[in-house]
């Protein structure tokens, strides 16, 4: 089958590499109609992540059929079109039990690489380095999905993939997000750092949930437009002379009710985090969580969901600690998600295709990570179609 093979830092190749097999009984095989580039690949690409090796498969976000199942396998039967969220959990332990999906304790076959960098393992994740479970990713023609009876959602209607192939992680982690703001109908104000995917889909979702105002932080044209469009106000950074008196002139002076940081590691606008983390002096650049940081307001919350992988510096934690700020964050516990957003597109309440700016052949995925790391050509998301 062709695959799309992280080969070294900016280097992608789309190879022949033999078709997945059942491993476990409890494993399907998925062939993919539809996979996705994420932002959090740019961090593979990048070279920001340890443990990549050579030949190793990328992609997190995929749907398609089922073609064969495991002998212990209940649920999902061969031909059944589903969506497989981006975290592999077992369903059985005391996090998946407490619905902490994404806490998972049995998915990581490499949960001592987690632990000596985060004192525990977390669920392990398709397509995201050996850190988490080295398990191949979605970017091919066909893919091994262990838990089979946990993990895919099927999709019983007729709605196209690009309607629920972000079932898969993007909107589930937008939504997330806003959920973690506990905002208050008519009332909450959100600010959001970063209209890429997830911020795109964390606009929304705030706005779903009730927000009376969303703001969107960022500087490229293109994703302000988008979030423009979406409802939300926007501040393109490059163009005031401070984000936070802005925002105080948007809020009355209090500041946002709840900050998202949908930025994560590799934020612009410091030269200070760009040379430590080149010199691995830092694993992460987080100027924009430490903008919202300061810039929500006594008593509020911060939601990060942008991915951060290690160590970060400079951060004014005094000013989280002084205002009494709620932070919450961490991967999406998506199978709490699943069902009720995809009931949501069934509902025509959001059509999340809106985010698709590229469609391209899974055979062109070196020139496409490119294209977008880059934010050539006005891309903000790509989705790859592995049959050609």
């Amino acid at each position: 089958m062709k695959a799309a093979c992280w080969m070294g830092k900016k280097h992608m190749e789309v190879q022949r590499v033999p078709d997945p097999r059942i491993l476990n009984p409890r494993d399907c095989i998925v062939r993919v109609t539809a996979t996705a580039i994420c932002g959090s690949d740019l961090h593979l690409y990048d070279g920001y992540i340890p443990t990549m090796e050579k030949g190793d498969i990328l992609g997190h976000e995929f749907m398609g059929e089922v073609v064969e199942v495991g002998s212990e396998v209940k649920k999902r039967k061969v031909g059944d079109r589903v969506v497989v969220p981006f975290t592999i959990s077992c369903g059985s332990c005391w996090h998946c039990a407490r619905q902490q999906w994404s806490c998972c304790d049995n998915t990581n076959p490499n949960a001592g690489l987690l632990e000596a960098l985060n004192g525990y393992s977390g669920a392990a994740l398709y397509g995201y380095s050996h850190l988490y479970g080295g398990y191949a990713g979605g970017q091919a023609q066909y893919v091994r999905v262990p838990f089979a009876d946990i993990g895919p959602i099927k999709i019983e209607s007729d709605l196209p993939d690009e309607k629920v192939l972000f079932l898969s992680d993007i909107f589930p982690t937008g939504y997330m997000a806003a959920e973690n703001c506990d905002i208050e109908p008519g009332r909450s104000v959100v600010a959001v750092w970063g209209c890429g995917p997830v911020g795109q889909f964390a606009i929304r979702s705030a706005l779903l949930l009730g927000a009376s105002k969303v703001i969107a932080i960022d500087n490229v044209p293109e994703r302000l437009r988008m979030a423009e469009a979406g409802g939300a106000v926007t501040i393109n950074h490059d163009e005031v002379d401070d984000v936070l008196e802005r925002l105080k002139a948007l809020t009355g002076g209090r500041g946002p009710d709840a900050a998202i940081d949908a930025v994560g590691m590799e934020a612009h606008g410091s030269a200070y985090d760009q040379v430590k983390q080149t010199l691995r002096l830092e694993n992460d650049r987080p100027y924009a969580l430490r903008q919202a940081m300061r810039a929500v307001r006594k008593g509020g919350v911060l939601s990060v969901p942008g991915v951060y992988s290690g160590f970060i510096d400079k951060v004014p934690f005094g000013a989280v600690f002084g205002k009494g700020v709620t932070i919450k964050q961490g991967q999406t516990h998506m199978h709490r998600y699943l069902r009720p957003l995809l009931e949501l597109v069934e509902d025509g309440k959001i059509d999340p295709s809106f985010v698709i700016t590229h469609r391209v052949p899974l055979s062109h995925a070196p020139q496409a990570y490119a294209m977008f790391a880059e934010k050539r050509d006005g891309c903000i998301k790509v989705v790859l179609d592995p049959s050609v």
